[in-house]
């Protein structure tokens, strides 16, 4: 007749460490079938759409500072037009022979007719109804700083005393403003996801540990250890996590394809600043990973503290 386990302290020497197949028949699970992959599924992919929207945002923010640090417009507001055209053509010799500026260009009046005319319309004339004054665009070899303007200015004091100086950056200030602010809310969104997915299979472990509240008993009294029903439990979780942060990021990179088009089929410059690079793909990929060690962690944790307290 075989001799049962001698039972020494928390271990058994008939009891195997649990896993494979046993942890399986222990804490039976239909994978797919119950809320759990879902519910993680849909929290990853609403995490991949919040992280790639920051992403963007904050890479659209970067190339449109980058491309305005040095950007001035000079501006030409005489009322007669041959004086704003004289002072327009005496204002790109004085800015030409600056050592700080690389680059100008006086902007066609036709082309700001073309511009303007769906705001300001057209007289009877076939001009703009509204006069707009001429407009020279400067790049300078730093960013424009106030000190930088200001040497701008008294280059052209004497030559077009009706010009006035502004940093191209300085009327983007609020847009930039709204961008930082979307940023935060998008890193607050991808932090509550977290916690609330960390939520979700709290709830699930401590119903699984319910429902098997039988069976760890008798595991416990054949010498089965904490550490050992804490790994069929973390097991079990992160077979669901895998399943649900795999269709999770399959949802959230079909929702940034479809988002992404839309905003290339703009067409600005700006938005063409605000794509995602490759970096931001790869950071975007690890998110699956990053919940399923989310969800085993807090499965582990959770199925200790609760046995813990249970025996």
């Amino acid at each position: 007749m075989k001799k049962p386990p001698v039972v020494k302290g928390n271990t058994a020497k008939g009891i195997a460490r649990f896993g494979g197949n046993r942890a399986a028949a222990l804490v039976p699970q239909a994978r797919l079938a119950g809320p759990m992959p879902w519910v993680i599924a849909i929290m990853v992919a609403l995490t991949v759409i919040a992280a790639a929207g920051g992403m963007a945002l904050t890479n659209l923010a970067r190339g449109a500072q980058g491309e305005l640090s040095g950007a001035v417009t000079v501006q030409i507001l005489a009322a007669q037009p041959q004086e704003k055209v004289r002072q327009a053509d005496l204002a790109e010799k004085a800015l030409a022979e600056l050592p700080q500026v690389t680059g100008l260009r006086i902007v066609p009046q036709s082309e700001l007719d073309e511009l303007l005319e769906p705001w300001l319309g057209k007289s009877s004339s076939g001009d703009l109804a509204v006069p707009i004054p001429a407009l020279i665009d400067v790049q300078l070899r730093s960013s424009a700083s106030e000190e930088q303007l200001s040497a701008l200015r008294a280059a052209l004091a004497s030559v077009a005393p009706d010009a006035r100086v502004d940093a191209q950056s300085g009327w983007l200030q609020p847009v930039f403003g709204a961008i930082e602010a979307l940023q935060w809310l998008a890193l607050a969104l991808v932090v509550m996801l977290a916690a609330i997915s960390a939520t979700a299979v709290w709830l699930a472990a401590r119903s699984a540990l319910g429902s098997n509240r039988d069976t760890i008993e008798i595991v416990h009294l054949l010498g089965g250890t904490d550490g050992q029903i804490a790994r069929i439990f973390q097991r079990s979780i992160g077979f669901d996590a895998v399943a649900g942060g795999a269709v999770g990021l399959a949802i959230g990179m079909l929702a940034i394809s479809l988002l992404g088009s839309r905003f290339a089929a703009l067409g600005s410059g700006l938005m063409a600043s605000g794509g995602l690079r490759p970096i931001d793909w790869l950071a975007i990929a690890a998110i699956p990973f990053i919940g399923v060690a989310i969800a085993m962690l807090t499965a582990r944790l959770t199925v200790l503290a609760a046995l813990r307290r249970m025996l």
